[in-house]
């Protein structure tokens, strides 16, 4: 884009964007290089990207779009042709009576606006927008294409004809054929495009259920289950070899459970596939976890802690040695938030290790261990060689036994900031199960700093329903929750005003829309955090329950998941359905 050196300079001083100092130290940066200050200012990340260019579109006057959370209509989106949207980065994403706005990282390739405005015979208004946006409207291309793939998945899946070699066709099918069968170019056709429409719909996790007549797919989006497609039984045998022989998996194994992982990789994203083959009734289940790998790391506010949490996870991690527990059920975001500390606490001046079950997600920098019981590498061990790699920081990925909790309570005393997760549902139940795993009350009490306890909710869309809650609503809500309570706590982290009693308070319920088709669209955590102040630690060496545990936390001004869930309702972040759904399971 046009924008002179000197111009640039100018707009970044006077926006804030970096201080003189910094801007004079990437001007010399150009000179000894040869790069432009752009390039300069990107490579040395003094820069966000996104902020760049937002600038730059100030200054060169042309409106600056985020496609990043949009669904293109498919009717406005093909006006360009997907190889010439992909070769100019240009996307075609809104039509409003002879206009049309289109997307692009460079509004001064006029020949492209040229040939699309004779093409449509139509007025073409560009805007500026980021890689980050491009690449996501590019995928919606595919998107399109889901009629097709069914009509392909059809058509292939006739062509297949599976011999059985016995009457157990689990057992009948020799492994040189599941091979051949794995190779068979309708088979990888169908498990690709499974793959890529999990891809496309940020599937958590791909589940493939074999039933008496039929294969039932269906991906887990924001934490709930979908059908996806039925397949025809017949394909079944070829499916299961095709991703065991992915994830480098026995193919004549059909007696017992196996785990595996593999990796698919493109020029838009790289995806970490974990595998769980399990025998049924009807043949095997297969569940893949995605793990999207490469991806920017979380803030806190992202990940949803509101300010009071926010300030007690801060002075927890700030501390040199000490327990900090996360907690709650199985994907409810534990090691995303574990993963999130360890980013903050990264720097050169520490050696940061962990044992973890699986490796989720790799971070530079950080010493990453994977459990293998098989050959003796358990928790406890892993957790054991750490203490003689001369640590700073460890993260165990979860303590399972007694012997673990142990060592975690040890490692903590000796001068170690340990970070791990347990399964119960809130944070007080965290002590009480310590206390279960036969650790000493003092040795908790002197040891544990914070435990989070959390659940991810789903995020409403930008268009919702507006609501008030009815006096019998509201005194349904009041045999779960303590309403006052609820009040002082929407007060106090500013989400209504002083003077809105609850019954005026609008909240939003999901609306169904062709863009947002169950009206939500993506997760955010909501949670609880304890800290261990001296009372509590009291209560633990006296053997307290959780619910003594608790009461005396939230006396001490503990926000509870159920109620910060309300704030985040009263925010319209999401729906108090959704807040009741996730905190009853």
């Amino acid at each position: 884009m046009p924008i002179e050196p000197a111009q640039l300079k100018a707009f970044i001083l006077d926006a804030g964007l970096l201080p003189p100092e910094k801007l004079k130290k990437a001007e010399d940066e150009t000179k000894k290089s040869g790069k432009t200050l752009r390039e300069v200012l990107l490579n040395k990340e003094y820069v966000a990207e996104d902020e760049l260019i937002r600038l730059e579109a100030y200054i060169l006057g042309i409106p600056f779009v985020d496609l990043t959370k949009e669904t293109i209509p498919p009717s406005i989106l093909n006006v360009i042709p997907e190889p010439i949207a992909r070769k100019h980065n240009i996307i075609a994403y809104k039509k409003e009576g002879g206009k049309l706005e289109v997307a692009m990282l460079d509004p001064s390739d006029l020949q492209t606006i040229e040939f699309i405005r004779k093409k449509e015979g139509i007025k073409i208004v560009p805007r500026i927008a980021s890689p980050d946006s491009i690449k996501h409207a590019l995928k919606q291309y595919q998107k399109t294409l889901e009629a097709e793939f069914g009509e392909l998945i059809k058509k292939d899946a006739k062509d297949l004809v599976i011999t059985k070699g016995g009457e157990d066709e689990k057992e009948g099918i020799e492994a040189e054929e599941l091979k051949k069968l794995a190779e068979d170019l309708p088979i990888i056709r169908i498990v690709d495009t499974l793959i890529r429409h999990a891809i496309l719909q940020n599937a958590s996790d791909i589940h493939i259920e074999p039933a008496e007549k039929e294969v039932v797919v269906r991906y887990r989006i924001d934490g709930i289950l979908h059908d996806a497609m039925t397949l025809p039984k017949q394909i079944a045998p070829g499916l299961v070899a095709r991703i065991k022989v992915m994830a480098n998996l026995k193919l004549d194994e059909h007696r017992l459970p196996q785990d595996g992982r593999f990796k698919v990789e493109t020029d838009e994203y790289k995806i970490s596939f974990r595998v769980s083959v399990l025998p049924v009734f009807d043949g095997e289940k297969i569940v893949m976890r995605l793990l999207t790998e490469g991806n920017k790391g979380f803030t806190f506010e992202e990940l949803g802690f509101v300010s009071s949490n926010l300030e007690k996870i801060q002075r927890a991690i700030r501390r040199p040695t000490g327990i900090i527990l996360a907690t709650g059920p199985t994907g409810s975001g534990k090691t995303t938030t574990l993963y999130t500390i360890l980013e903050i606490l990264n720097t050169p001046a520490v050696n940061i290790s962990t044992v973890e079950d699986p490796i989720e997600y790799r971070i530079p920098r950080i010493n990453q261990t994977q459990v293998r019981p098989d050959i003796g590498l358990s928790f406890a061990n892993g957790l054991r060689t750490l203490l003689r790699q001369d640590p700073n920081i460890i993260m165990v990925g979860e303590i399972r036994d007694n012997e673990t909790a142990g060592l975690a309570i040890n490692a903590a005393l000796t001068g170690h900031l340990v970070l791990s997760t347990l399964h119960p549902n809130s944070a007080a139940g965290a002590l009480p199960r310590l206390l279960d795993m036969k650790v000493e009350p003092f040795l908790i009490a002197s040891t544990v700093t914070a435990i989070i306890s959390q659940r991810l909710v789903r995020r409403l869309c930008s268009e919702t329903e507006p609501y008030r809650l009815s006096k019998s609503d509201l005194e349904g809500i009041s045999k779960e929750i303590d309403l006052e309570r609820v009040q002082a706590k929407l007060l106090e982290e500013k989400a209504i005003d002083a003077k809105t009693p609850l019954e005026k308070i609008e909240w939003a319920r999901p609306k169904k829309s062709e863009k947002c088709p169950d009206g939500y669209r993506g997760r955010i955590g909501i949670h609880e955090v304890l800290e261990m102040s001296e009372s509590i630690k009291g209560l633990v060496v006296k053997n307290a329950t959780s619910d003594e545990i608790e009461k005396r936390a939230k006396e001490e001004g503990m926000l509870t998941m159920l109620e910060e869930g309300f704030v985040r309702a009263a925010q319209k972040v999401t729906s108090i359905e959704e807040i009741m759904r996730v905190t009853r399971e």
